[in-house]
Parts: C-alpha cells; structure tokens; sequence
C-alpha cells in the first residue's frame, strides 16, 4: 500500500515537470529572435532545443536523472532567460502601463 502511494506521488511530479517543462516551452516560442540577442541571452533556438528536448524527454524517457535535467533548464529559463526577455521586450507583454485603456492612458476623467 505505501509503495502505491510512492508511485502515485511520482507520477504527479512527472506530471507536474511536464506541464512546467510545456509552459517554459511555449513561453520562449511566444518571444521574438531579436529580444534574446537584445537581452544577451543564447538565441531562440537554442532554448527552443533545450527546452523541447526537456518536454520529449518527460513525455518518452522515464529516466529521473534526463527528467531532472530539463526541470533544471525549465528552471533556467523562468529565472534568468524569462525576466531580462521581459524587460526588453517593454516590461508587462504588451506594454503600457496598467492603467492604459483601449484607447490610451486612463487619466481620470480630467
């Protein structure tokens, strides 16, 4: 019964790298070429294959040491790639500030 609930356990956290290994994926196919050379970070291709290595890994290999190694890139990418991407590319995604409407800065009725 314990060991059931050990593989249970185990199979949740695959579950769980996966998803995070799929999202930091998708996040850097979602930036453009030029921010990764503006923010002086590895070009877009480069975490596109490290981080597409780390889903097919999780999803075929059920080695813990190969999983445990795109968890570390997702990682990566999230803490150092993500936040200078970020920064270049105008702060909040589309930029602005958050009191922008539709059709530019909200200034209170004035």
């Amino acid at each position: 019964m314990l060991m059931q609930g050990f593989q249970g356990f185990m199979g949740i956290l695959f579950l769980a790298m996966l998803g995070f290994a799929v999202v930091a994926f998708v996040m850097a196919a979602l930036f453009r070429e030029d921010a990764y050379r503006a923010a002086s970070k590895q070009n877009k291709g480069f975490w596109l294959i490290i981080l597409g290595v780390a889903v097919a890994v999780n999803l075929l290999v059920p080695m813990l040491f190969l999983q445990l190694a795109g968890l570390v890139a997702s990682i990566v990418f999230f803490v150092d790639v993500r936040p200078a991407l970020r920064q270049v590319s105008g702060g909040r995604g589309r930029g602005g500030s958050s009191s922008d409407g539709p059709y530019g800065p909200y200034n209170g009725g004035r």
